[in-house]
């Protein structure tokens, strides 16, 4: 992934705001839960709409469940069940930073993920090797 070498702030919120969606997709990570990090061998992975996650910071600490959207723009994370009461008496879900998670269970219904994800652990032992 194609990171600002800058060590400047200025520069380092630049790349952010004017990151393309291939490279925001991967700063839309959250860690894996211990199970899973043994078995993928990886600390971190991008979430997908499906994955079931844990809240671990804020208001919601220690909630779980199923990420219903996926945000992009503004590097947000939409979960089932976390909503908050707006002014007019709405339910509006509440977007959560995905640094703020963790990652329970995986969505793996898309073939292409669980090959992109093997290719990760292969990468990754040959690494170590």
């Amino acid at each position: 992934m194609k990171r600002p070498k800058s060590s400047k702030a200025r520069k380092q919120r630049k790349f952010l705001f004017t990151a393309p969606l291939h490279i925001r997709r991967k700063m839309v990570s959250a860690h894996l839960s211990k199970e899973l990090r043994e078995k993928y061998k990886r600390r971190s992975l991008p979430v997908r709409k499906g994955d079931e996650v844990e809240i671990m910071r804020g208001e919601f600490k220690g909630k779980k469940g199923k990420i219903s959207r996926v945000d992009l723009k503004n590097y947000k994370v939409y979960i089932e069940g976390i909503t908050r009461r707006k002014t007019t008496g709405a339910e509006a879900q509440v977007p959560i930073h995905p640094s703020n998670l963790r990652i329970i269970s995986l969505n793996l219904d898309d073939k292409k993920r669980v090959e992109a994800i093997e290719r990760k652990i292969k990468k990754g032992e040959h690494g170590k090797a």
